[in-house]
């Protein structure tokens, strides 16, 4: 299955229903500080709608929920590397996504057979603090030199007028966040991305 080149991160399905309307084909779900309750009912919705639109969901963190809800993939980052139930999730049939920042956190990550690696932040973000500088655009070509045939993508900071160099650079997917929920009309935002990327 080849994903998508575009990939964007909202915090709930409703988000994620409005940005398949648009033409979105590769989505992930990422909520914070909910209940288990509504964290399984947001990824139910969001399963259903990606599944009718033809689009792939990545349900970010919650692997329980993605695995009881019927999720296709799920994204960890290190930390949650540390807790998840890596087993169960691979029992499960998903296919999972890991966030690298360095080194070590690469070679840990190609250890568990992902099905893609995201790096980041190529450029400063302001959508969480990390102890992470911007990585830049030559790592992203280090990291897929280094990973092969694994698709790689590059995430933090990334706007539309940035992803052909991320692109250039190695990248196989883009993934945004901030460039288009804080914008004026995220919808348009999206074609842009959708024409950049197709």
């Amino acid at each position: 299955m080849t994903l998508d080149r575009f990939y964007p991160i909202f915090e709930d399905a409703a988000w994620v229903v409005r940005m398949l309307r648009v033409g979105v084909k590769l989505v992930q779900l990422r909520i914070k500080d909910k209940s288990e309750a509504i964290v399984f009912a947001e990824v139910k919705a969001a399963i259903r709608n990606c599944e009718e639109a033809g689009a792939t969901l990545v349900v970010n963190d919650h692997w329980q929920a993605a695995i009881d809800a019927g999720a296709p993939w799920v994204h960890l980052g290190q930390e949650d590397l540390d807790t998840a139930d890596l087993s169960a999730i691979r029992r499960a049939g998903l296919k999972l996504g890991i966030s690298t920042h360095d080194d070590d956190e690469l070679e840990r990550a190609l250890s568990l057979d992902p099905d893609y690696i995201a790096l980041g932040p190529v450029y400063p973000t302001i959508l969480k603090k990390m102890k992470w500088h911007e990585q830049g655009l030559p790592k992203l070509t280090e990291w897929k030199a280094r990973i092969g045939d694994i698709p790689l993508v590059a995430i933090g900071g990334m706007s539309v007028e940035r992803a052909e160099g991320a692109f250039k650079a190695g990248a196989d997917i883009v993934s945004a966040v901030t460039d288009i929920t804080l914008n004026a009309d995220p919808e348009a935002r999206v074609v842009e991305w959708l024409e950049a990327t197709r």
